[in-house]
């Protein structure tokens, strides 16, 4: 994974961290902050075992295997089709002051893992970078949107995304 080229985005939330991962663990909590989620339902949500499935308005089918949980923190999952190739992704909560948080999404796609990283440098930075970044953008901005609406995201809300509209 460390090969990958990532891609983040983060935002400043009005909500203290505990506020915000309660939003980010919720099972199921895609259906209300994902702009770009048709729909996203638990397989499993045990302690050691959480797997959710997410399906895009494109018809994406991705499922999401949680590797890490620190609560209040953060995790780390892989998702991709099931039995298919595979991102990583982190999620990040950081305390900031004044009862406030930052949510950060870090995703190393493996899209144009196979190739070596000095070739895919070029096609990354030209166009799945910011593709990513716009997709980034929407999710992290679902949330805010949710978080401070206190309703469900319309879909495509932030625009249209070529992936996964």
């Amino acid at each position: 994974m460390l090969r990958r080229l990532p891609v983040s985005n983060s935002a400043d939330f009005d909500v203290s961290s505990d506020k915000l991962w309660e939003a980010i663990s919720d099972p199921g909590n895609l259906n209300d902050s994902h702009p770009f989620c048709e729909s996203n339902e638990v397989i499993s949500w045990e302690d050691g075992d959480r797997t959710d499935r997410l399906v895009y308005l494109s018809g994406l089918n991705f499922v999401r295997k949680f590797k890490t949980w620190e609560e209040g923190v953060g995790y780390t999952l892989l998702i991709g089709e099931e039995k298919g190739s595979q991102s990583y992704v982190e999620w990040e909560i950081t305390p900031l002051e004044d009862g406030r948080s930052r949510l950060t999404i870090t995703v190393y796609p493996y899209i144009l893992d196979r190739l070596p990283r000095i070739l895919a440098f070029v096609p990354h930075a030209i166009w799945v970078k910011p593709r990513l970044e716009a997709y980034l953008k929407s999710v992290v901005s679902g949330f805010r949107y949710h978080l401070e609406e206190g309703g469900r995201v319309p879909r495509d809300h932030f625009g249209k995304h070529p992936w996964f509209s």
